[in-house]
This record gives C-alpha cells, sequence and structure tokens, in this order.
C-alpha cells in the first residue's frame, strides 16, 4: 500500500490536505479494474496564493503538521504489516505527540491557547525522552502533584485551582486520545480523580454603583465609556479594543419604533462569529458613527497605568471593591439575571461555551435572593 499526502483545491481560496492509501487495483464483477484508494481528509488548509509574511508562515506550520500525520500514518502501518504495532506505538515520545494533538487544533478548537499553555508545564514535568511506556497511574499522580506544588505562573505565583483545573484536562484529553489511538493499551487517566474547578469569587457592581459610576468623572474619558459600554453588553476587553465601525450596525427601528443595534464580531478568545443585539443606551455611548475601518475606542491600551485609573475612579465614585475591567462582564451578567433574563440567554450573549460557566452568575443572584428575605426588620409580636 502507499501512502501520500494530497491536496484538492477549493473555492474558497484553498487546498484542502488529505492522505491517500492508495491499494493497488480491483476488478468489478464486470471485468473493469478499477483503483482501490481510501482517504482520510486532516482539516487542515493552505492559502493557494499568500499575500504576506504571515500568510506564508501559516502555509509552512499547516504542511510540517500534515507532513508530521503522514509520518505517522505510514509507520503505523510498517508496524502493523510486520505485527509490532502494539510494542512501538507504547516506544513513541509522549511530548511530540502532546504536541501534535496541541497542533491538532490549531485551526479548528477553540481551547488552542489552553493546550499551548500547558504544555510548557508538561514539558517541566516530563524528561524529554518519556515514552508512553513510562505512563501509568503513579506518573499521572505525579503530574498532578507538581501543579499544585511546584508549577509557577510566568509571575512565579503558585496557578489558581482553575488554572491547574484547565492544564490538567488538556493533559487528560492527551492520555485518552492515546488510549484511542492505540498508543497506551488502558485507559489509566480514568482511573485517577481529576482536579476540581474552584469556585471564584466574581467582583460586580449593582445598579446603584454603576450609576454613581457613571456620575463620577474619570480621569481618561474614553476608558469611561468603553467600562460602561461593557457593562451594558457584556463584551469583553479584547473585543472592545479591536472593534471597529464596520461591526457597529444600525438596522432602523422595528415596530414598536425602537432603534435596533447590533455588534457583528468575531471572539478574540473563541474566534466564534457573535451577533450581538445592544440597547439603544449602549450604543448612544458609542457617539457618532466614523469611517468602517476605524476603530471605535481609540487611544484605549491595556496597562497597569489604565487599571490604576480605573480603581481611583471607583473610589472617587465611593465603591471600594477591587474592580478590574473585567468586572464589567460579571456585572452584565448579574444585571440581567436580576432583571429576568434566562440563563440560557445570558450564556448566548455572553459568548460561554458552557452553561456551567454561566451558572455561577446564578448562585451569585440566588444568594442576593437569599439575603433579601431577611432585610425587613422584626415585627415586635408574639407567635
Amino acid at each position: 500500500m502507499k501512502i501520500s499526502l494530497k491536496k484538492k483545491k477549493l473555492n474558497t481560496g484553498k487546498y484542502s490536505l488529505f492522505i491517500e492509501y492508495y491499494k493497488g487495483t480491483i476488478t468489478d464483477k464486470d471485468g473493469k479494474v478499477k483503483h482501490n484508494r481510501e482517504f482520510e481528509y486532516l482539516k487542515k488548509y493552505l492559502i493557494i496564493e499568500p499575500k504576506n509574511k504571515i500568510e506564508r508562515n501559516k502555509n509552512k506550520e499547516t504542511l510540517e503538521l500534515a507532513e508530521k500525520i503522514l509520518s505517522i500514518r505510514q509507520a503505523e502501518y510498517h508496524q502493523g504489516k510486520f505485527k509490532i504495532q502494539n510494542t512501538n506505538k507504547s516506544k513513541y515520545n509522549f511530548l511530540q505527540f502532546y504536541h501534535l494533538k496541541k497542533e491538532e487544533r490549531y485551526q479548528s478548537d477553540k481551547n488552542y491557547d489552553n493546550w499551548e499553555a500547558a504544555q510548557k508545564h508538561i514539558e517541566k514535568f516530563c524528561a524529554p525522552n518519556t515514552t508512553f511506556n513510562d505512563i501509568n497511574i503513579d506518573f499521572i499522580k505525579d503530574f498532578q502533584k507538581f501543579l499544585h506544588t511546584e508549577a509557577k505562573t510566568k509571575s512565579g505565583s503558585p496557578l489558581s485551582q482553575n488554572t491547574k483545573h484547565t492544564y490538567y484536562n488538556k493533559f487528560r484529553a492527551c492520555l485518552r486520545a492515546a488510549f484511542e489511538e492505540g498508543y497506551l493499551r488502558e485507559n489509566i487517566v480514568d482511573r485517577v480523580k481529576s482536579i476540581p474547578m474552584g469556585e471564584t469569587h466574581r467582583e460586580y457592581l449593582t445598579m446603584d454603583e454603576l450609576q454613581a459610576l457613571y456620575r463620577t468623572p474619570c480621569k481618561i474619558s474614553i476608558l469611561k465609556t468603553a467600562f460602561l459600554f461593557s457593562c451594558l453588553t457584556g463584551i469583553r476587553w479584547s473585543d472592545i479594543n479591536k472593534l471597529k465601525w464596520s461591526e457597529v450596525r444600525d438596522e432602523g427601528i422595528d415596530g414598536n419604533e425602537v432603534g435596533i443595534h447590533r455588534i457583528v464580531f468575531a471572539q478574540k478568545k473563541t474566534n466564534g462569529v457573535e451577533y450581538l443585539y445592544i440597547s439603544k443606551q449602549a450604543r448612544e455611548l458609542l457617539g457618532e458613527r466614523k469611517n468602517n475601518e476605524d476603530r471605535v475606542f481609540i487611544n484605549l491600551h491595556y496597562s497597569a497605568h489604565m487599571n490604576m485609573i480605573l480603581l481611583r475612579w471607583c473610589m472617587y465614585a465611593g465603591i471600594t471593591k477591587h474592580i478590574t475591567f473585567h468586572s464589567a462582564r460579571h456585572t452584565n451578567a448579574v444585571l440581567l439575571l436580576e432583571n429576568g433574563a434566562d440563563i440560557y440567554t445570558v450564556s448566548k450573549r455572553l459568548g460561554h461555551k458552557e452553561i456551567r460557566t454561566t451558572e455561577i452568575y446564578a448562585k451569585i443572584v440566588d444568594k442576593k435572593m437569599k439575603e433579601a428575605a431577611n432585610i425587613i426588620p422584626e415585627l415586635k409580636i408574639n407567635i
């Protein structure tokens, strides 16, 4: 059998890469000779006419990944042909396999950045020559211990509970894939208890606090506008910072004579396209429309100085909470739930991939409801 890498031209201006398994020819019942081929589509694409260095580098990386997959498929065939497949697969380098699984998510999976961040810690934990023969339950537990006791952030701080949960999940997903593809004989990772997600404190503003902020001057006016816009829409800093006027859609009025406004944008975190309706007040915060390619929020920069200005603005408004720009997103979620929006709608508006992420805000609202039950002073009566 001949195993080779092929490409097919698409109408999108890209080549689709696939592996062809050519098994020779067969003769059908009518005596016609036909080629016997099977195909494995890699879901990897090359730009046919790259226009710049970035696109050329992207083509190079994609082709290198496809060639690595081809090499593995060719090795797997020869291992199977000589009946040594299981033995050889168990000797495959674990770090190389993890890298391959990570790169497979480059264009299709939204967790690529998390896989890459986890890889840095896995590489610190593993010896460079670690193979699947070295992986057992103790190996998995030792990695968990490493995340709890030795792994550090870039600033040298211990990892948060949720970060440990995320990194371990990528490690676990890699080992599950290894089992499914025959590199591990047993799905041992499911025999080890996972690292649970931790409860996080999400600071947010009440409606009264938000109103106080609006009345209070801010040293950087564009920061004030952007923060209030995020409170009213739930849009992340990264998406606000890159928002262009071409993504702001003013679509006339509906049957109730109310203006319809939408933001159509690709979330930087997930790369998913969002169609987000915004209120009239949120649209008014943006001011007059400019050229399509102009940024909506000009001279907005993420920095320690900007964060300090935000904190001082809150202090001048009488707010003592530790507010960050991301608190605006938390504020939007809580205000929506408090004012009757269902959790599914809130989840869709915030662009959450899983409803359980949004449920954290529902717990906040539920806690406030419990507190409200006891705020009325007790009557002086005998029961």
